[in-house]
């Protein structure tokens, strides 16, 4: 991939780690229903048993895209960058690195905390060859998927959905993507964290 982004443009300037396996199969949604209940319905303290019933596979399916994938593309973009002395990396995390909001998918939360800490290190590594390197922690965004949710969930699950939610409402894809072409530019940010949230994580 990189020899042919070299061999058409000459080198490489910009690299955006977005990438990512989301909670999304039925499974999922299962979870995240009895996860958003549990935070909004007064009911007896107990386990919501996510951890103990996940396989080996759906956990390594989770790191090999969502950590991996951002090493292996790091790696090799810091290869083009640091001899030229430039380069903007912006990693593409989630409040699930950053809270407990998404505890239905502990292995989603486990490697998106993963990509944070990755951020830092490699941050403090590289910044002196002017290459700064960022993370996006995006709270909900307004993809198709959550619209699909929205309308099939009922209005109990909503409700339950936006109580955790101060704002009221997703982000657009528009407002993260203005963020990222900001990190993207000129800017003094070095191994930072921002979280577009709408207060879920504050």
């Amino acid at each position: 991939m990189y020899r042919h982004i070299v061999d058409a443009c000459g080198t490489l300037h910009i690299l955006v780690n977005n990438a990512a396996v989301v909670p999304n199969r039925p499974v999922d949604e299962v979870r995240r229903n009895k996860h958003y209940a549990y935070l909004t319905t007064p009911v007896p303290r107990q386990s919501l048993q996510f951890t103990s019933q996940m396989s080996d596979e759906e956990w390594m399916r989770y790191w090999g895209v969502n950590v991996h994938g951002v090493f292996y593309c790091t790696r090799e973009a810091l290869k083009l960058m640091e001899p030229q002395r430039y380069g903007r990396v912006i990693n593409i995390a989630s409040i699930a690195g950053l809270s407990a909001m998404s505890a239905h998918s502990p292995h989603y939360s486990a490697t998106k905390g993963a990509v944070i800490a990755f951020t830092k290190a490699v941050a403090a590594e590289v910044a002196g060859a002017n290459v700064f390197v960022n993370a996006v922690a995006p709270g909900g965004v307004l993809t198709p998927d959550f619209e699909q949710y929205f309308k099939t969930a009922g209005e109990k699950k909503c409700r339950q959905f936006w109580q955790v939610c101060p704002a009221g409402r997703l982000g657009t894809m528009d407002e993260y993507a203005s963020l990222v072409t900001y990190l993207a530019g000129k800017h003094y940010l070095v191994g930072q964290v921002i979280s577009p949230n709408g207060g879920a994580v504050i």
